[in-house]
């Protein structure tokens, strides 16, 4: 074809275009077709470079608006999950056609850990209280783990793009802080106020508190990375202001308490402590939490400080249990997941059922002000409950097991990398340690706003640690991430 008739040819598609639009918006009030060309545009890079889709994705995440109430009592955040979801087909075709995929990451032992989480989900999901709402829920875990695990791990052997999907994520992060500030300012900051202006974005202030705990260990790491250019350098500064000030003003107990977490850990990292005290530690603090529960549940019975726009107050009331009706409410949501555990204590009543079946567990005495009886509002509030009231006891140990080497594997990084390496693994590692202490009082690998970047440092560490490691292999790895024709 010579250029003259290629000319002719896109000012005769280009015209077709413009006339088939605008009679369906005239006509028809169609407006959709405009669409097409970035359609067209997104399926072109899922065939040739499907690592810019899924950094493409990274950065509309936070974007993403979810939408409620469909039919099976489950939500679709928009347009990410679409996204993910033509991921995981293309994963899977080029699994079945190619049988092509680096056995380093398919081998590690993280990796048959989400194995192994995936097949229990896929077998209590069988034996569930409500299968359609239980394979629904495996289906989106699957779009979450595949993207964002399997294929950003191979994506990530290309040491770049792990600075890209970090950056990507927080830029987008900063844009709905400062949206969420310019609205907060609006109700003078107030602390009721605080907990819905983040919306659509974010569905409540506590995801939204999660997600900006996560990433600012990685912006202070950003701070002071070695060798990074002043540009880089002066955006982690505005990056650490404005996550700092977002983080105060959402007004996130749990998001506090799991920066404090980090910090330790980090303080424990530094002093070279090693990882059998760190476990022990925290197994001694458990043990004698249950052996004086009740004398500390009596001490804490005694605070009577709610949450409170006066900051000193509102971290007060962070152990109130004796008034503070989100405190009580996540008591309450615990007690009915350990009801559920122990009326199935094997399988549990299927992968994402919580909500649909907790209410008759509740006990009267402690139910509050926000309790319901619907299934409306949201899950048992914990990484660690839910999983043992849906799962049973193997869900539990699974996602303990997955946590622990997840660390495991971070402070390896950390010990075994270049400066560059060790810096990158623990800003990663605390990021996930923020995740993993908010666990603890809220779960969220659920929806797309945690589990992109939950997953997806996942598989930056477990990258580090195959490819960028003393005994990596570090040439670049194109055949699933960027197109078919190149090894």
């Amino acid at each position: 074809m010579t250029e003259k008739s290629k000319i002719v040819w896109v000012y005769l598609i280009t015209a077709l275009f413009l006339v088939v639009n605008f009679y369906l918006i005239l006509e028809k009030n169609v407006y959709w077709f405009f669409l097409l060309p970035i359609v067209l545009v997104i399926f072109v890079y899922y065939l040739v470079s499907l690592d810019k889709i899924i950094l493409f994705i990274t950065f509309l995440t936070p974007f993403a608006v979810e939408l409620r109430d469909m039919e099976g009592g489950l939500g679709l955040s928009l347009p990410t999950e679409p996204l993910m979801f033509g991921v995981l087909l293309l994963f899977v075709a080029n699994l079945i056609f190619e049988q092509r995929y680096d056995s380093k990451i398919s081998k590690h032992p993280i990796s048959y850990i989400i194995y192994a989480s995936l097949f229990w989900m896929f077998f209590t999901a069988i034996l569930s209280e409500l299968p359609l709402i239980s394979f629904k829920y495996l289906l989106s875990r699957l779009w979450f783990v595949i993207p964002f695990y399997f294929v950003t791990a191979i994506m990530f052997k290309n040491r770049k793009n792990i600075d890209r999907f970090i950056i990507l994520y927080m830029s987008a992060l900063c844009v709905i802080i400062i949206y969420t500030l310019i609205q907060h300012s609006k109700y003078s900051f107030e602390e009721d106020a605080g907990h819905w202006v983040m919306s659509p974005f974010y569905n409540d202030h506590t995801a939204y508190g999660g997600a900006l705990a996560f990433f600012l260990p990685s912006a202070f790491g950003y701070l002071f990375f070695p060798g990074i250019s002043k540009t880089k350098r002066l955006f982690a500064l505005i990056a650490v202001i404005i996550l700092s000030v977002g983080l105060v003003f959402s007004y996130g107990r749990a998001a506090w308490i799991s920066v404090a977490a980090a910090i330790v850990v980090l303080v424990f990292v530094l002093l070279r402590v090693k990882f059998y005290v760190l476990a022990v530690s925290f197994m001694i603090l458990v043990g004698t939490f249950f052996t004086f529960q009740h004398q500390i549940l009596d001490r804490l019975s005694k605070n009577k400080q709610d949450s409170s726009a006066n900051f000193a107050e509102h971290i007060q009331s962070i152990t109130n249990i004796s008034s503070d009706a989100s405190n009580l409410e996540r008591i309450n949501r615990w007690q009915a997941a350990i009801r559920l555990y122990t009326e199935r204590p094997i399988v549990g009543w299927g992968p994402g059922t919580y909500q649909f079946v907790y209410s008759p567990f509740q006990s009267s005495q402690e139910k509050t002000i926000i309790s319901t009886n619907l299934g409306d509002k949201g899950n048992a509030h914990s990484e660690y409950l839910g999983p043992l009231a849906e799962m049973g006891i193997p869900g539990l140990l699974i996602i303990i097991i997955l946590i622990t080497y997840i660390v495991i594997v971070g402070l390896r990084v950390y010990k075994t990398g270049d400066k560059k390496i060790k810096f990158l693994s623990l800003m990663v590692l605390l990021g996930l340690i923020t995740y993993f202490t908010h666990g603890f009082l809220n779960n969220f690998l659920d929806t797309d706003k945690l589990s992109v970047p939950v997953w997806g440092f996942t598989a930056i560490l477990v990258a580090l640690d195959v490819y960028h490691g003393p005994r990596g292999d570090k040439s670049e790895n194109r055949s699933i991430t960027q197109g078919n024709n190149n090894e």
